[in-house]
């Protein structure tokens, strides 16, 4: 069987729990009482919002694993309130037992930053606490597409063209950004609530791989991984491809094209058998499994320059009109048959019925440990916009403002490196809330969640991701 490679922890909720204050004098011209009016954060940086575990409320358990859970969750404070997103919450301590643990964690949050496209998941905040870091992400409330591949058994042709159209953008993009996926499995691929895919789970991406660069890393989910991963001679993007003709054998068969009673024979198969076609495949069908599933992946379509395009001009996506599946113009195959903004129907009932419970973590790591994660904390783009556009601070007319004092000005986090930090995405004034900021008091002990796609019994006997 493929190896395992889930989340799971309990969490706790850690937030500053003190404004910070700036005292303003207004005055009158001479003569005229003056008044002094104190203004918090809350009034005065609203375009620098102060996110944490207290911001949100918990609704229910989507997901649980090794290193964590996920929630879905309601903001309760500044920016977005009353919007659902979901939160994956990780315990650090168990992160950083593992040098390769602790890199794939800064490589997802760094890569969910970077990357912005509508097929993959948005990352909105990012904040951590003593014990945990959390990630903020959208709420993708139609499930995987592993659940519906479950229902239905197979996809028709049209539905899986449709899928796979989605999936080739998306990992096209990753690509010409220099990121391999390394991970892709119906388990990984979430619904929004209109039926259109969002690629999510960045924790097994390489970044920095472009035209002539490889690396050596075993990991994903054995059924899915290409012959080069296994035999580690070297690997690129053509990986991804692989993968995707994995995935697209799978949602028109049943099952994905090699497997085996155990992990051993499942590799032995992906290496030495010859594939089989089920003969009720289309010929334009059949031809890209074949393409994409070459054992060398210097034959195999999509490895060369033109990466995604080649794929994008076979015949079995001759129907597609790439411009308007980017943009959303084309129906989903399926929508998801959701009653409100909560509704949790399309995850699993195992995780759904478990009481929701952050609870405390007051692990102390050493200061090399807590370094790995400087520069976790972030605030989206949009947010940020949102948050500028909708400040305005009315002051009374007789009243003429004067600094008496400064807001803190906290230090820029250090730039993201391999073996560093993460980098921030923010001013260094926006960033009130970086770890290496002097604080103004001491974060209380509270847990949030951040969002992630929830990880659902395997189908067919199979397995997670493997890591080694």
């Amino acid at each position: 069987m493929a190896g395992v490679f889930d989340i799971d922890l309990e969490t706790e909720d850690v937030s500053d729990t003190e404004d910070d204050v700036c005292d303003f004098t207004a005055a009158e011209q001479e003569n005229v009482q003056t008044e002094e009016v104190e203004l918090t954060s809350d009034s005065v940086n609203r375009d620098s919002e102060r996110v944490g575990p207290d911001c949100f409320e918990l609704l229910t358990v989507l997901g649980k694993g090794a290193y964590g859970k996920v929630f879905q969750v309601r903001k309760v404070q500044g920016a977005q309130m009353g919007k659902i997103f979901a939160m994956k919450v990780l315990r650090k301590a168990k992160i950083v037992c593992n040098a390769k643990d602790t890199a794939h964690t800064r490589a997802e949050r760094e890569i969910l930053e970077t990357v912005r496209h509508p097929f993959i998941v948005d990352l909105l905040y990012a904040f951590q606490t003593g014990g945990k870091l959390y990630l903020i992400l959208e709420c993708l409330s139609g499930g995987e597409l592993f659940m519906q591949l479950e229902k239905e058994g197979i996809f028709m042709e049209d539905t899986a063209c449709f899928y796979l159209g989605q999936i080739t953008l998306a990992l096209g993009h990753l690509h010409s950004n220099g990121i391999i996926y390394r991970d892709l499995k119906p388990e990984n691929i979430m619904l929004n609530h209109q039926g259109h895919i969002k690629l999510t789970d960045f924790g097994l991406c390489k970044e920095s791989i472009h035209d002539g660069s490889v690396t050596h890393t075993f990991c994903g989910t054995i059924e899915y991984m290409a012959p080069e991963i296994l035999t580690r001679s070297g690997h690129n993007r053509a990986v991804d491809w692989w993968s995707l003709g994995a995935l697209m054998y799978d949602m028109m068969t049943g099952s994905p094209p090699f497997t085996a009673g155990n992990r051993k024979k499942t590799i032995d198969k992906i290496l030495k058998c010859k594939l089989n076609l089920p003969p009720y495949l289309t010929i334009d069908a059949r031809d890209l499994v074949k393409k994409l599933l070459k054992k060398n992946p210097a034959q195999r379509l999509g490895s060369s320059k033109s990466d995604c395009a080649d794929i994008q001009k076979h015949p079995f996506f001759r129907h597609i009109n790439w411009d308007d599946l980017l943009n959303k113009r084309v129906e989903p195959p399926y929508k998801p048959q959701l009653h409100s903004e909560e509704d949790v129907s399309q995850f699993d009932s195992r995780f759904t019925r478990q009481t929701p419970v952050d609870s405390p973590d007051d692990t102390t790591l050493s200061h090399s440990a807590e370094l790995a994660f400087a520069g976790f904390t972030y605030v989206a783009p949009s947010v940020l916009e949102s948050l500028k556009e909708g400040f305005s601070f009315e002051p009374r007319p007789r009243a003429v403002r004067r600094h008496n004092s400064s807001p803190r000005t906290p230090i820029s986090p250090p730039k993201f490196c391999s073996a560093g930090p993460f980098k921030s995405s923010l001013d260094p004034e926006l960033d009130l809330f970086s770890p290496t900021s002097p604080p103004a008091a001491a974060p209380s002990p509270l847990d949030g969640a951040a969002t992630q796609p929830i990880r659902t019994p395997a189908r067919n006997k199979k397995q997670r991701g493997y890591r080694r």
